[in-house]
């Protein structure tokens, strides 16, 4: 039940949200943060607006008694457990949705929904993001290794590398499913025309394609999106790193973070360390009490994507990491066949 000073004040609390917030004034200055005061600053008004506008989320905070008046910091805000996106609709508003993404996963598992209300905001995001970690779109010629995801419907990374295929405005950019002849000659002739490109590829098969087709990489760019799970040997990321690095002659391979139930992404230029791009932010929550969050240490991730303001902006993950003072972070593992611990209340 809510406190005294919560009953008083709550209709001043609502009214000043619904009044105060322009949804798209936010979309925009989302794209125009240049400091960590206006990330804060964008934060406190999406927790406001979500509080009030999301139902699933609303239900989590009456839980747990949260005054919406004493959000006042980064921690102070509750995240939402990853897992309600598997049986709940985690919507803010009543927009149309334009498009359901749902997650991969073992036959006969639940799925976790992501209902979109917005693909341009999804596009325009996505592309700010790589654009600021690997300059110009236009300057590269992008393929996609990604069977498991192109077998299936409503993959979000699939949507973002088709997206940014047709924006290369190569004509040698495209996906691959299994034909790995065909795209180690067409990076043959990327290599002889001194094109460059980004391979996004899923772990299994990456190991895959390397293992059948060594080649000397010299301007590309490799990204594993992950996705071992069930098709090889479990590989840790080190392991998976050195096989590929050895079989392409690369010094590095990246990586992408993303999932599902986020629209931002982050981006490893190698050892597994990220950039948190400046519209998300990753902080770390004690494993055994939800509500506990700092900002540096290693811990449980929790991540802000403030981009995903139809849905839910504050998510509470069951990967495991460390964050560093200086925005960037990694991930080391995740929990294993459990629901986060403390956080699976109302998810049935």
């Amino acid at each position: 039940m809510y406190s005294l000073e919560a009953y008083i004040y709550m209709p001043l609390f609502i009214y000043i949200c619904i009044m105060s917030f322009n949804i798209e004034k936010y979309k925009a200055d989302i794209f125009k943060i240049k400091s960590d005061d206006d990330f804060t600053s964008l934060t406190l008004d999406a927790f406001k607006y979500q509080f009030e506008n999301n139902p699933v989320y609303n239900e989590y905070c009456n839980y747990y008694n949260i005054n919406p008046n004493l959000i006042k910091n980064l921690e102070d805000i509750p995240f939402l457990p990853i897992e309600f996106f598997k049986s709940k609709e985690v919507v803010t508003g009543n927009q149309s949705k334009e498009i359901v993404f749902e997650s991969s996963g073992t036959t006969g598992a639940d799925h976790s929904k992501h209902f979109v209300s917005d693909t341009n905001l999804y596009k325009k995001n996505f592309i700010d993001i790589f654009s600021k970690t690997y300059g110009d779109l236009e300057n590269y010629t992008i393929l996609g290794l990604l069977p498991s995801y192109l077998e299936r419907t409503g993959s979000s990374l699939v949507y973002m590398v088709n997206t940014l295929i047709k924006l290369s405005k190569s004509e040698l950019s495209g996906f691959y499913l299994d034909e790995y002849t065909k795209l180690s000659d067409t990076i043959s002739e990327l290599e002889k025309i001194n094109k460059k490109y980004i391979l996004f590829g899923v772990s299994f098969a990456l190991i895959d394609f390397a293992e059948s087709f060594p080649l000397n990489i010299k301007n590309g760019i490799i990204i594993e999106t992950g996705g071992m799970k069930g098709r090889r040997e479990e590989l840790t990321k080190a392991e998976l790193h050195k096989i590929l690095c050895k079989s392409f002659n690369l010094s590095s391979i990246h990586s992408e973070y993303g999932m599902t139930e986020l629209l931002s992404q982050a981006y490893s230029d190698g050892k597994g360390v990220f950039e948190m791009p400046s519209q998300l932010k990753i902080l770390i929550r004690d494993t055994y009490d939800p509500l506990s969050v700092v900002r540096t240490g290693s811990g449980a991730i929790n991540i802000i994507d403030l981009a995903n303001i139809d849905s839910c902006c504050f998510i509470a993950t069951s990967d495991i990491g460390t964050v560093y003072q200086n925005h960037t972070f990694m991930i080391k593992g995740r929990f294993d066949n459990a629901e986060i611990r403390g956080c699976n209340l109302l998810v049935y």
